[in-house]
């Protein structure tokens, strides 16, 4: 079996079964890591951006890299833009005649609610480390290494967030 790095520079080279080897892989954790990042708003765009850049920078993949660290900077980056300037708010007629509600008439879940506020009111420094470390379970050093920021700025980080 390919390994992750095996296959990007297998994409770089025109590969089309190695992305779809990669994407099978990594589609999950990284939509997982952009909702959790954005709050859940507009991360299809963000993922399928994410994808787009990854395939048109592949050639650029640096050997002796990890890349799922590679990958998270990549998808870290879009979501910085994107908090520094969101698109606007669509409206939905439907979700705003049902207000609040979920889908089937029930109100969202209280500790979902609090988990997303909570996250919500973090500065985007601290953010990015909770939910690298905790939601992504990734080690201290692969978090400073996606953040481009030392072993104890993360510590730090997520001392305060906590």
């Amino acid at each position: 079996m390919a390994t992750d790095e095996e296959l990007i520079v297998a994409v770089a080279g025109g590969d089309e079964a190695a992305f779809a080897v990669l994407h099978r892989r990594w589609a999950r954790p990284l939509h997982a890591f952009v909702a959790r990042y954005t709050g859940g708003r507009y991360v299809d765009d963000l993922v399928q951006e994410t994808w787009l850049r990854i395939v048109r920078a592949s050639d650029r993949f640096e050997r002796g890299r990890r890349f799922s660290t590679w990958l998270f900077q990549i998808a870290l980056n879009l979501a910085r833009d994107w908090h520094r300037r969101p698109p606007p708010e669509p409206v939905d007629p439907e979700r705003a005649a049902r207000g609040a509600a979920g889908v089937d008439g029930a109100p969202p879940s209280d500790a979902g609610i609090d988990v997303a506020r909570l996250l919500a009111a973090l500065p985007e420094a601290q953010l990015a480390v909770v939910v690298l470390r905790h939601f992504h379970d990734l080690g201290e050093d692969e978090v400073a290494e996606i953040l481009g920021v030392p072993r104890g700025t993360v510590k730090s980080r997520l001392h305060h967030a906590m």
